[in-house]
């Protein structure tokens, strides 16, 4: 009897290891792989806020040539597949002899694309502001740079803010996209752990709960302020 338990138990013992090693081995690579998500995502998400704010101001700019180019710019880019522009600085442009790396394929890629629906949310943000405000701003004699700084930008940033939090979560989802271009992101690693473990249904669901693990602080935060921008809405009347 003794003698059984004892097999049993050394027979048990290196299977158990051997979980533990691949399940340590999963938590590893996905850990990794979240992490090249979260450096692209922040990454892009500070190339889509300065073009944003350009392209946002060239629109509203009293000279036609910088607004003709800001409206081609933000037409041409919500026209173009997110996917189709990655696949293009990344396989075309070799061809013309410039080389990016994957990462900055996918930070510039997915940059642009968003800083083109972020531009047309902070223009809308900067009109909302009042004709009131607008007007103390000149009987004040601000200069421009002054008077968007401590007026103009104060007042639009709770319009501004909650569909651009909104967007950041879409960023952060549209990132599984890099995949293709051979970037080790989240779903790059998850993909290439079912081709060496075949455990498709459970790195998968992993995968998922990865990505919404990442997601929803954000939407929370997202909401929060939203919150509070309507509250000051409602108290400004």
């Amino acid at each position: 009897m003794q003698s059984t338990a004892l097999t049993h138990t050394s027979t048990a013992m290196p299977v158990d290891a051997a979980i533990l090693e691949t399940a340590g081995f999963i938590a590893r690579q996905l850990a990794h792989g979240a992490w090249i998500t979260l450096q692209i995502t922040l990454l892009a998400e500070l190339l889509v806020l300065v073009l944003s704010f350009v392209i946002a101001l060239m629109r509203l700019s009293p000279f036609r040539a910088l607004r003709w180019f800001a409206t081609v710019y933000v037409e041409v880019l919500r026209g173009i597949s997110a996917l189709v522009l990655l696949f293009y600085l990344f396989f075309i442009l070799p061809l013309f002899g410039i080389r990016l790396s994957p990462m900055t394929t996918g930070v510039l890629g997915l940059g642009l694309t968003f800083s083109a629906y972020g531009a047309e949310i902070i223009r809308s943000a900067l009109i909302n502001v009042s004709q009131g405000q607008r007007d103390a701003v000149r009987a004040l004699d601000f200069g421009p740079i002054s008077a968007f700084r401590r007026i103009i930008l104060p007042q639009a940033l709770p319009f501004m803010i909650p569909p651009m939090g909104n967007q950041l979560v879409e960023l952060l989802k549209t990132t599984s996209l890099v995949s293709l271009i051979t970037l080790t992101d989240l779903t790059f690693t998850g993909s290439q752990l079912i081709t060496t473990l075949g455990q498709q249904t459970l790195i998968w669901s992993i995968v998922l709960v990865c990505y919404f693990v990442m997601a929803w602080p954000l939407s929370w935060l997202v909401r929060r302020y939203e919150q509070h921008a309507t509250a000051w809405r409602t108290t400004r009347g």
